[in-house]
Formats: structure tokens, sequence, C-alpha cells
């Protein structure tokens, strides 16, 4: 069988495999035709698995991987384990010993079941399983507690477990179950307190369950291609905004056709009003509560839309991102005022801790900032090879993506040899993240210019300086959009209370050179008088090379931050 090596034969070395073990690499990356080529040649080379420093490891885009070995179990100390884009059919039962793991994507394989040691995974935050031919879930997902996000969608499922609708998920934002054969929606959803953003378009609904209403922080919903007895419901789901559909579901229906509910009993009807009460009594109260803050500690953030707007800024999306780092949101930043005493170095330390934290080390998402002024518009996402991809990086001279990639690589071994230790800081800690990539993503400006490089790098040209008055901001991703989106609200909120803060201390203004970037250069401040320390966030479009829009950002249903001190103008 392909992707096994069998009759005790000693596998060829992999000079992948043993510079990673030299180094002592804490991520690595198998990817494309050339690694298929070996694995269909020789199978998945077994010394992989005493690689036991690995936190990530990826093996993707090889069809001839049908398997996947138990020694995997030895690598203890895995946070993500991706393992898409190949025709696995098993995943091993011990991937259950692997509990530091915290992201698992095994989309895009030929999976027909998961093994119920998955519930072992205490630690896992993220799980996608997409694009297989699953029929069902295993049991007792409800002991991840830490889930927060997972996507089913395209397979052969037919129900949620019970456990999903544990109350004890209570950090489970994101479902996406989208194009199976899902026939009912349990009540028990409201039990999911963090619920934002539930798909379950293109399954085999027939009713909507007036609780879902009662999940108090969805965002979005998307239930089209479902055929639903209540016909209002139905034509809803397909044309009106989350928020509407919501309402609708609160009320209980239109009266008739209110599908399964409408021969709900007196003493159902009765205790649906005391929970109406209670929810009103409690949304009151926290008004209350947000009304009490005083108004000198309040954060203001107002939203530019696209059709406000004397300059409307589009980026265009090319077709080649797609299998490299497919998503993107960007907006445009006003009113940020980085220059006075250590604004700057309070801005770097945030963007840094959420790299760290929300952006899990940027395997999960990269945020890039830029000088609006500097740039020239509309800007192009696209994927280059690494030889045509030329940029400017932060601090240095102009040179291609290769040689980039070799001076960082070489400058991480003398950090090394240096400080005598395994680990590495800066842009080197995020070169892994590239290995085995054919193509790499870039954002590319209108004269042709890249300006960034994600995860690596900003190009020196829109680097922001002390005089800088208006950001550009960019969040990439390859595990999906709302990630960028959720990336990109808590910058926003980072963003509001450090300009607060500043406003608040009148700090002394430093001229343009006293400060510089530290070791992850990122961006560079504002100037001017603060008047007020009000952000403006102005959208910006993201479009396909056709113009069609794809995604705009902020929608009506972001930033709606749980922040009792901060205020969204819209």
């Amino acid at each position: 069988m392909a992707g096994v090596r069998g009759n005790g034969e000693t596998a060829e070395k992999w000079a992948e495999i043993e510079k990673a073990a030299s180094e002592n690499r804490r991520e690595l990356v198998l990817q494309g035709p050339n690694i298929d080529k070996k694995i269909q040649t020789s199978g998945l080379n077994p010394s992989i698995y005493s690689l036991k420093l690995l936190n990530y490891l990826e093996i993707s885009q090889c069809p001839s991987l049908t398997e996947i070995h138990q020694e995997i179990e030895n690598l203890t100390h895995l946070q993500s384990l991706i393992l898409c884009r190949n025709k696995l059919s098993t995943i091993p039962k011990v991937v259950g010993c692997l509990k530091s793991l915290k992201v698992l994507d095994v989309s895009v394989n030929e999976l027909r079941a998961l093994p119920d040691e998955l519930s072992q995974l205490n630690e896992l935050n993220t799980l996608n399983v997409s694009c297989n031919h699953i029929e069902g879930l295993p049991d007792g997902l409800s002991r991840c507690t830490k889930l927060s996000t997972i996507n089913i969608s395209k397979n052969e499922i037919t129900r949620f477990p019970e456990d999903l609708y544990s109350a004890e998920l209570e950090l489970l934002s994101t479902i996406i179950a989208s194009e199976n054969s899902i026939e009912e929606l349990s009540g028990d959803i409201s039990n999911l307190s963090a619920l934002k953003n539930l798909d379950l378009s293109n399954n085999k609904l027939t009713d909507i369950p007036f609780d879902l209403a009662d999940c108090p922080k969805l965002k979005e919903i998307n239930f089209k291609g479902n055929k639903l007895k209540d016909k209002r419901l139905e034509k809803m789901v397909n044309g009106c905004q989350t928020k509407s559909i919501l309402d609708y579901l609160r009320a209980g229906g239109r009266g008739k056709g209110k599908g399964k509910s409408q021969n709900v009993s007196e003493k159902e009807e009765g205790s649906r009003e005391k929970d109406k009460k209670k929810r009103t009594d409690k949304r009151l109260k926290n008004k209350k509560d947000e009304d009490e803050v005083e108004e000198v500690s309040r954060m203001v953030v107002k939203v530019l839309h696209v059709s406000d707007s004397a300059t409307a800024f589009t980026l265009k999306v090319a077709p080649q991102v797609k299998d490299v780092r497919p998503y993107i949101v960007c907006c445009v930043v006003k009113g940020i005022n980085l220059k006075p005493g250590n604004a700057l170095k309070r801005f770097l330390t945030a963007q840094i801790k959420l790299h760290d934290e929300i952006c899990g080390k940027r395997t999960v998402a990269t945020i890039a900032t830029h000088d609006l002024q500097l740039l020239h518009w509309p800007l192009l996402y696209d994927a280059r090879p690494p030889k045509s991809l030329k940029i400017v990086p932060l601090g240095r001279k102009e040179m291609n993506a290769v040689d980039l990639i070799r001076q960082l690589h070489l400058e991480a071994e003398e950090q090394r040899k240096q400080k005598k230790r395994q680990n590495v800081s800066g842009l080197h800690k995020y070169l892994q993240l590239l290995d085995g990539k054919e193509n790499y993503p870039c954002v590319v400006d209108a004269q042709g210019h890249v300006i960034s490089f994600p995860p690596i790098t900003n190009s020196e040209k829109t680097k922001m300086r002390k005089s800088t008055a208006e950001l550009f901001v960019e969040v990439t991703s390859s595990t999906s959009l709302q990630t960028c989106k959720d990336v990109m609200d808590a910058l926003i909120v980072k963003m509001a209370e450090l300009n607060k803060f500043t406003f608040d201390n009148k700090e002394e203004v430093l001229s343009d050179g006293e400060s510089d970037l530290a070791s992850e250069k990122a961006a560079e401040p504002a100037a001017g008088e603060m008047t007020s320390s009000e952000l403006v966030v102005q959208q910006v479009r993201i479009v396909d090379m056709d113009g069609n829009l794809k995604v705009v950002y902020p929608s009506k249903t972001d930033l709606s931050s749980d922040v009792t001190n901060l205020t969204v103008i819209r």
C-alpha cells in the first residue's frame, strides 16, 4: 500500500527529515509533487516519528499518502498536525495520545470515520475534517472543552452527536457543517454560549429551532439550500441578514406555519414567555450597566462604509492563492496616534502578543500594517514562485524570496550558535511555515511592488513612520475567513484601547527617529495633536479578478465586541 513501508526494509533517508533532526526544528512541512513521489516510491519515511521536538507537522498535497503510522504517538509535543489534501482513508486511534494537540486538519482526504479517541485531545481548539466521506462524528467531543472551531463541511453526516450541544463547550465559536445530509438541529444549540458562526447550508433541514435565537454571541448563520416547512423563514434564510432571521425566530415565527412548533402546549408557551421576559430583563440590566460606565473611559470606533467614502479601496484576489493562503480581510484605520512616548512600543508589543496568541504564532493568521499614503491602489493578493517574488524586506535591500529565506536560515543558525540554544527569535521563528510551498503569498500594489510577504515580512517601501497618519491593515490566513475577521476584530479593539490610553496619558511627543522597530518589525505611528481618541475604520472591498465582491470588512456583523466601554458607530 502506498504511504506505508513494509517488509522490514531500511528506508532511504530524506534530506528534509535529516535537516529537521540536525537543527532540532520545531516545525516541519512536507508538501507537493516531490514529497509525493518519495512516498509513492518508498512510503512515508518512518524516521519522521523520531522528531520528538516537533510542535508543527504538515504533510499535504500528497495523493500517495493513504495511511499514517501508529508511531505518530511518539510526537507528544505536537500542537498542530496538518494532513490535508492527501488520500488518507483512516486516522490511527493513537492520535488520542497527542495530548498537546491544538490544531488537527485532515481535510480533503478519503476518510469515512473518525476515531473516538479524538475526544481525548483536551487541548484541541481547531478541528477541520471537511471534504471527506465521514458519516458521523465521534461521541465525547464535549470533553474537548477548548474546542473553538469545527469544520465538517462536504461530508455525509446526518446528525450532530448530542454532546456537541453541551454547555461544556463554552469556547466553541464556529461550526461549519455545510453540504452534508443533516436532518435536524436540536434546540440545545442554545447551550453553546460562545457560538458566533453557524453554517448549515445545503443540508436536509426542515426546521430551525427558535432556541437558536438564544445564542448570545451569534453573528452569522447560513441555512441556504434547506427546504424548510416555514416557507417565509425559508425565503428569509436565502435573502435576509442574520439579525432579521434571529428576530423572526425570537418572536416565535409568524403564527401559522411555525414548522414543528405550531402545536406547542399552553404550558410550554407560558414557559417560553417567562424565558423571553428573563432575556429582556437581562438585556435591560446589561444596558443599564453599560450606561453606568463613565464617559471618560469609553472607546469609540466609527465605521466608514464604502458608499460613504470619497475614496474606495479595493484589493483583488488572484485564484493562485487558493492552495497557499486563501483568506484575507483588510481595512483602513484613521485616528490612531503612535507618536507620543512609548505609544509605538505598546502597539508593537500588542501586535506580537496577538501573533503569539490568537494567531497561533502565525500558523493560524498573520497581521500586517502599512502606511496608507505610501500605497498605490488597487492592490492584488497573489501567489508567486519564490524566485520571481521580489521584495524590499524591512531593514534590508531588495531580494527575491529564495535569497531572503536562505539568508534568514543562515541568521537563524548563527543565532543558535551564539546563544547556544535551540529556539530562535524574531522572523526566524516562522521560516518553517513556508517549507515545501511551491508558491508564496504576497500583496502587490498597482506599480508592481510587493508590499507584504505573509507570514514573513512587510516591505520597507510601505513601512510606517512616526509621522504616519493612516494605516492599511491586512490579516491573512490559511484556516478560514472567520479567523481573519476574528483576528482583525481583536486588533481593532486593542488599537482602540491603546489610542484611549495615549489620549488620556499626555506623553512627550518624540521626533521621527527616536524609536525604531523592534525584532518583529511591523508598523509605525500617526502624527499631530490628538483632539479625540476616536478611531475611524474604513471598509476595504475584497474582489475576485472579475470584480465580483468576495468580502468587505468591517461588515454589519463584524466588530460586535463584548467590551462594555467600546462604542461602535456604524
